[in-house]
């Protein structure tokens, strides 16, 4: 496994590349010597301008092209589960970021290095900290210090997407449902209110729940409304008097942050909802020039996205921007992550193609 002071090698192949990369244990909150690496690894390509700001490496073309277009990934990974160092079985490579993200990562870092004469300005962007809280995000930290760092004519996020373009992405919003009830001893259940058997109403409503799907541009959306954690008890002789269902609401990017948190309240009427986490979607923006024009070079098909990612926040700025990626976006998070050798191959190679036309 890498240490900190293993420097990255920008002249291994993509594949090779991604296994240096997930080999550098790099969980959100965790990323300093991974982007150090990769500041370092930039700073030697001498065609490249390169800044930092916290844990986040912003490297440039300065070459006066009429078109500025910016790739950005993200240097975390959710924790390990037992799957580090990486190895490889046939086509995959496995490991913790294969597919989300640090195969998108190599790719980045293999263009950085080796297109001088680009046919567009490139702007390559290295973030932490997304895969927690929004408020934590690299990328949003970069937009708020520097967003003239992040100025471009179109982006390419290279989000986990299996080598298709991915238009848009979905909006998440995390709230508690909060249950109260009255303490009391075990041995004298009757004297309490016990709040846990109060969530049986919660997840009954969610069990039942039918979720939305919805075509935008051509695309459609599948939203999801669940349960994914459950807090509550005092004691082992002791009755509960509050316990909190926190729910997941991931949802298509025609609705606003007003509309979701009302649905949400909606579906758990009577009860206590509180927001604790917001992040918005993204249109598909498709019909936009640069980004049919990417479409048609990267394969020409295109499908939505279902998981939120940071094309949202280019959104914000204005920016068009799409998801492209070699990972298998249905292996991210897994224990047994991986990503497709030739996927990454190949998503290098149709950037290179439509960066040197």
């Amino acid at each position: 496994m890498s240490s900190s002071k293993t420097p990255l090698d920008l002249t291994l192949d993509g594949g090779a590349l991604t296994a240096q990369l997930v080999d550098f244990p790099s969980v959100s909150g965790d990323e300093q010597a991974l982007a150090d690496a990769v500041e370092e690894a930039l700073r030697a390509v001498p065609h490249l301008t390169v800044d930092r700001y916290g844990n986040n490496v912003v490297a440039r073309t300065n070459l006066g092209r009429a078109e500025r277009v910016l790739l950005a990934g993200h240097i975390d990974t959710v924790p390990i589960a037992d799957n580090l160092p990486s190895w490889v079985e046939g086509d995959l490579l496995f490991g913790c970021g294969t597919s989300d993200m640090k195969s998108g990562v190599a790719v980045q870092l293999r263009l950085a290095a080796t297109l001088p004469e680009p046919n567009r300005d490139l702007t390559f962007v290295f973030y932490d900290c997304e895969e927690v809280e929004a408020h934590r995000n690299g990328l949003g930290h970069l937009a708020q210090a520097h967003p003239d760092w992040l100025a471009a004519d179109f982006a390419v996020l290279m989000e986990p997407s299996g080598a298709v373009v991915e238009g848009g992405c979905q909006g998440t919003l995390r709230a508690q449902v909060r249950l109260t009830g009255v303490r009391a001893h075990s041995a004298r259940s009757w004297l309490g209110d016990n709040a846990i058997h109060h969530a049986g109403e919660v997840l009954r409503r969610l069990s039942e729940y039918r979720a939305r799907k919805v075509d935008i541009d051509g695309l459609e959306y599948h939203e999801g409304l669940n349960a994914v954690r459950i807090d509550g008890g005092v004691a082992g002789n002791v009755i509960p008097d509050e316990c909190v269902v926190t729910v997941n609401f991931r949802f298509a990017p025609d609705r606003d942050e007003a509309e979701a948190e009302k649905h949400v309240r909606e579906v758990f009427d009577g009860f206590e909802v509180t927001v604790t986490d917001f992040a918005p979607g993204a249109l598909p923006g498709l019909n936009q020039p640069a980004a049919r024009a990417f479409l048609t070079a990267t394969g020409g098909t295109a499908r939505a996205k279902f998981g939120w990612t940071d094309v949202a926040r280019f959104s914000a700025l204005g920016v068009p921007a799409v998801n492209y990626g070699p990972g298998d976006p249905n292996m991210a998070h897994k224990r047994d992550e991986h990503c497709s050798l030739s996927a990454i191959a190949e998503t290098e190679e149709r950037l290179r193609a439509w960066l040197t036309a």
